[in-house]
């Protein structure tokens, strides 16, 4: 028996561990580090499993720091539904901050999980969720930590498969020499696919090694083996070809869809987060997918069809989660929640069931025109009133033209008087700068924008204490999107354009100084681009700039701009190739992408079509109301568009006493 300490007050008991903690050696460093609560472990709902019990074992990272990635849902749930089956373990981990790995590296501390504080290179997949490409030296921090081989090929059967999955995975060719595979769409039933896959080849005395279980994992289709694929190239650096090099593997991956939502209803026990966190909520994913079209949204297009929760489904998850965790807030998740059919029935009936306690809800972000007042009241109904947030992602209707967003001024101006009117004192608008096609002109129409939106918000209230907040990030052209071929706006464009905004939105200090500006330089953007349609030849870009202390590239007090610029100086010239062949490039109809043999379902000849109708400034509906537009996902996946109403409402449940929601006391932090 052996006594681990995980946390502050709390000791798990572990039978039979065979894999050692490395918390004896951790714990003395962490009083020399910012936020140690971080690495310690011992969350609410955090599970603990027998090593030698389990047959499978993984290690779940998201390549970030633990205040943000805790919160993250995919995780949470594969966490979850890995540890329900009786003979697999998975643990967490996140990326380390530079104080630690510092003296990690100088007391030889490995990469560990926060959960029991194993050794991440001690499990048998290292499962790594990509929300953004700006993680990928992230990844190699946490492989060199963990004593695995920095590429595929070096490793043996001794090490954990580097499993990839998330957004960024539709495109994992940047860091094709880093994976030993890759995850494509949903990864509820692929996760336990993947692990009757190794559970079986283990059971069998591993035949073949490791060459053999990536092949088998390959061979479901849906998982892909960058190393059993051979990429040439043509005279001018395009991709002349992608093709496997072995019989058994598959001339195309294809995604996997979760189709049933209410059939997986994670996470169940939500984990709680020992220090501050970017999400302090319990969220509900109510629906999957979206049909709206925006051209330049990766998640809108890789993530179709729609895919509704059940109104009962929906009331089911948020009082198992509400109870399990203690949670005052309880955010409805999806690329466009105001879009879920049965929205009114929701958010009314867990409006009634909560009302008189602490509990609130909340739409991360709602479209100005799937928004309501009744339905913006129910969300308040409980007192809260912190402010609304709409995107109408492009300043004038011509650019909003140009990418789907289909959201006129009037619409706007209308939704936030109304708005306004019933009490509401901060609106929040997003918009992207560096968009196709753009000019000066439609930018500095977000600051005229921002000015009638302030002008309207005092007439209708009667009141000057209203505050407008515009936040604008720079575009970046994603794959498998109708501007995947787009020419990506270069970083001193989008700076000049921001400050002629800045100085438009200043030009009249009686509404300008109730419009708050928020944004980054086009920078990081750029860089973003880069890896987003990067190839295999980036990962030489990648690691260079990890060895020169490349960190956390998504933090601006981190990332250097230079340091990317100079990494690409000295290795791309070697293949003809340079940063703006990769970035400011237009793409031509016919050339190879790298991402082309990945299907993701969309047929290029509709996206390319959508691209040509983008520059000709003509919009196309959304496909769950109209007919459809052949592109491609419904027939090619074998799925079809899932929405209410489903005629199973949401389950009355009456608070167990007022001021506090109801709480199962017999849950417990360990498993």
């Amino acid at each position: 028996m052996i006594g681990l300490a995980t946390g502050p007050g709390t000791t798990v008991t572990l039978c039979a561990v065979s894999v050692e903690s490395v918390f004896p050696r951790l714990e003395p460093l962490l009083p020399r580090v910012s936020k140690p609560v971080q690495y310690v472990g011992g969350e609410l709902n955090a599970t603990i499993k027998d090593w030698d019990a389990t047959t499978v074992r993984w290690a779940l990272m998201y390549p970030d720091a633990y205040e943000v990635g805790l919160p993250n849902q995919g995780v949470m749930i594969l966490y979850e539904i890995l540890n329900e089956q009786p003979d697999v373990l998975a643990e967490r981990t996140y990326s380390v901050w530079p104080d630690l790995e510092a003296l990690m590296r100088e007391h030889d501390v490995p990469q560990f999980t926060v959960d029991a504080h194993r050794p991440v290179g001690a499990f048998d997949v290292l499962g790594v969720s990509f929300a953004t490409e700006l993680g990928y030296t992230n990844l190699l921090t946490a492989l060199d930590l963990a004593g695995i081989p920095l590429h595929a090929v070096d490793r043996t059967e001794d090490h954990p498969i580097v499993l990839a999955g998330g957004h960024a995975a539709f495109n994992p060719e940047p860091i094709a020499d880093f994976l030993d595979a890759a995850v494509l769409g949903d990864g509820e039933e692929a996760v336990l696919e993947v692990t009757e896959l190794i559970r079986s080849w283990k059971a069998e005395g591993r035949p073949g090694g490791r060459e053999e279980i990536l092949t088998r994992l390959a061979e479901t289709g849906n998982v892909y083996v960058p190393r059993f694929y051979e990429v040439t190239y043509l005279s001018d650096g395009a991709i002349d070809e992608v093709r496997p090099t072995r019989d058994r593997v598959p001339a195309r991956v294809v995604k996997r869809t979760t189709m049933d939502l209410d059939a997986w209803p994670y996470p169940k026990q939500p984990l709680v987060p020992l220090a501050e966190s970017v999400h302090e909520r319990m969220s509900v994913e109510i629906f999957r997918g979206c049909t709206r079209g925006c051209r330049f949204c990766q998640a809108g297009m890789i993530t179709r069809p729609v895919r509704e929760r059940s109104a009962e489904g929906i009331g089911a998850m948020v009082q198992q989660g509400i109870a399990a965790t203690g949670f005052e807030e309880v955010g409805l998740l999806s690329l466009s929640s105001a879009d879920h059919s049965e929205i009114a029935e929701v958010t009314k009936g867990l409006a009634d069931r909560y009302e008189g306690t602490n509990t609130g809800l909340s739409l991360p972000s709602t479209r100005v025109d799937a928004f309501n007042v009744d339905l913006a009241n129910e969300l308040a109904r409980n007192g809260r009133r912190s402010g609304l947030t709409f995107a109408p992602e492009g300043g004038s209707e011509r650019i909003r033209r140009v990418i789907n967003k289909m959201v006129s001024e009037e619409d706007l101006i209308r939704t936030v008087t109304t708005a306004y009117a019933n009490g509401w004192r901060q609106v929040k608008l997003y918009f992207m700068c560096g968009l196709p096609t753009e000019t000066d002109e439609d930018i500095l129409q977000i600051a005229a924008m921002a000015k009638e939106v302030i002008r309207a918000g005092r007439e209708a209230s009667g009141n000057k204490d209203i505050r407008c907040t515009v936040s604008i990030g720079g575009f970046v052209p994603k794959p498998h999107t109708p501007f995947q071929w787009a020419s990506q706006t270069d970083p001193d464009t989008i700076d000049a354009r921001l400050r002629r905004l800045r100085a438009a939105v200043n030009e009249d200090r009686k509404l300008g100084r109730s419009i708050g500006m928020r944004y980054h330089d086009g920078k990081p953007s750029l860089i973003e681009g880069l890896l987003s349609r990067g190839d295999r030849r980036i990962g030489r870009v990648i690691e260079r700039v990890w060895r020169q202390g490349g960190r956390f590239d998504g933090w601006t007090e981190h990332f250097s701009y230079y340091r990317w610029l100079d990494a690409c100086a000295d290795e791309l010239p070697a293949f003809g190739v340079d940063i703006a062949w990769f970035t400011t490039r237009e793409r031509t109809e016919h050339e190879t992408l790298p991402w082309d043999h990945l299907d993701s379902g969309l047929d290029k000849e509709w996206l390319w079509a959508d691209w040509r109708d983008a520059l000709d400034e003509q919009e196309q509906d959304d496909c769950r109301w109209t007919p459809c537009f052949d592109c491609g996902v419904c027939p090619a996946m074998g799925t079809d568009i899932e929405i209410g109403p489903t005629g199973r409402p949401m389950l009355s449940i009456t608070p167990v006493g007022k001021g506090s929601p109801v709480r199962n006391p017999s849950l417990s932090s360990g498993v």
